[in-house]
């Protein structure tokens, strides 16, 4: 289901969502990605523990994401409902600086965690013969 129009309320809430760079950023890696861990967003966009929870906080109690826990890892995603929103707004800023830098980051860490990922694999496939 999407959103064809929203209340004033929601649209403050979605507005400000957008006043802050972290929370920018934070949902533009969300849209790239579909769907994102805590920890890799820290990892990412170099921010503390608590930064990256409380404005997590923020874009879920605005309605723009929701989350998922698999074990011990929160997953979180952009809301279909606010989807076609955000990728409106993220068209005007595809080739801003700072959110390019982050997704090639992202793309960096992830492609070295399957290196790692499979060095390890291999590894214990070595040690059993």
């Amino acid at each position: 289901m999407r959103v064809k129009n929203f209340s004033l309320g929601f649209g403050l809430q979605l507005f400000k969502a957008f006043s802050e760079e972290s929370r920018i950023r934070i949902l533009h890696l969300l849209y790239q990605e579909t769907e994102m861990c805590i920890t890799d967003l820290e990892q990412v966009l170099d921010f503390t523990q608590t930064k990256t929870s409380r404005h997590l906080s923020y874009l879920r109690n605005a309605g723009l994401v929701y989350s998922r826990q698999v074990d011990q890892f929160v997953y979180y995603r952009i809301r279909h409902q606010s989807k076609d929103m955000v990728e409106q707004i993220f068209q005007y800023m595809s080739k801003d600086k700072t959110l390019l830098e982050d997704h090639e980051t992202y793309k960096i860490l992830y492609s070295n965690r399957e290196l790692a990922v499979n060095k390890l694999h291999q590894k214990k496939w070595h040690r059993l013969d």
